[in-house]
């Protein structure tokens, strides 16, 4: 009889704050994560493949996956758009991880956006590598919704062969989750966990569970459908003690748990 096959589920890096790779590698472990995603930021150790493949040995802990520094608050990091892309395909592979979560670009980036989706595929392609395009959300000024992203923050209205689903930012664009990643199928590469209530301007990562999205749905729909990915932990912690974070931690992992019937 074969065994049942288990949805892993991974611990990002953004959710340990103020940012600390090797911190989030012991968090990891010690609360029974399985994998590491690795958001790249101007911290040096995110950005060393040698310097991380040592804490993979030293905590028996493998990064499953990269986030490429596509952030506003990462545009600085290793120069201009598509230099990111390929930085992220190299660094994926050196490191042993599957995808590259990447944000669209945002609306300034008009040069970028318009061959966002093809330059995708063709980087995925030569390097051997997922790049799995994550929604996102319209923002609000003065009352009005405004598209900060090119060319959409909707990734399904296009051709990506992977598609990162992140709960928060569903929350934050007021559509379902649920129905979303029923629709994208087989084209789901990765999914970050976490929640949203949707009344704010921006995404919030809430602890699944504690927003308004159907996310423990989803995950029985993924575990019932043999998905095959990671599912990573994506909260915020900011300001929280030490203890208090690892209890949110270990909370997000319980409810992973419990929902793919792990």
């Amino acid at each position: 009889m074969s065994e049942k096959h288990q949805i892993p589920v991974g611990l990002s890096t953004s959710c340990i704050f103020p940012p600390n790779v090797e911190s989030t590698f012991a968090t990891a472990v010690n609360l029974g994560y399985d994998s590491i995603e690795l958001m790249i930021t101007g911290n040096a150790l995110s950005q060393e493949p040698h310097d991380l493949l040592q804490l993979v040995q030293k905590y028996q802990m493998p990064i499953s996956s990269i986030h490429a520094p596509t952030l506003l608050l990462t545009q600085q990091v290793w120069g201009r758009a598509w230099n990111k892309m390929q930085m992220a395909a190299k660094m994926t592979k050196a490191v042993g991880a599957d995808v590259i979560v990447a944000h669209p670009p945002f609306r300034w980036q008009r040069q970028y956006a318009k061959n966002f989706v093809d330059g995708v595929r063709e980087i995925s392609h030569q390097e051997g590598v997922k790049i799995a395009v994550e929604n996102m959300y319209p923002w609000e000024a003065a009352g009005k919704s405004v598209e900060m992203y090119l060319p959409h923050w909707d990734p399904t209205r296009f051709d990506y062969e992977w598609i990162t689903w992140d709960f928060s930012h569903a929350a934050a664009a007021h559509v379902d989750s649920y129905e979303y990643i029923k629709k994208i199928g087989s084209r789901l590469g990765h999914v970050h966990l976490t929640d949203g209530m949707g009344e704010k301007v921006m995404d919030e990562h809430l602890l699944p569970g504690h927003g308004r999205q159907r996310v423990a749905e989803s995950l029985q729909y993924l575990a019932e459908t043999q998905w095959d990915g990671v599912v990573c932990a994506e909260i915020d912690t900011k300001g929280k003690k030490t203890g208090e974070r690892d209890e949110m931690l270990l909370e997000t992992l319980q409810f992973a748990h419990r929902h793919l019937g792990r």
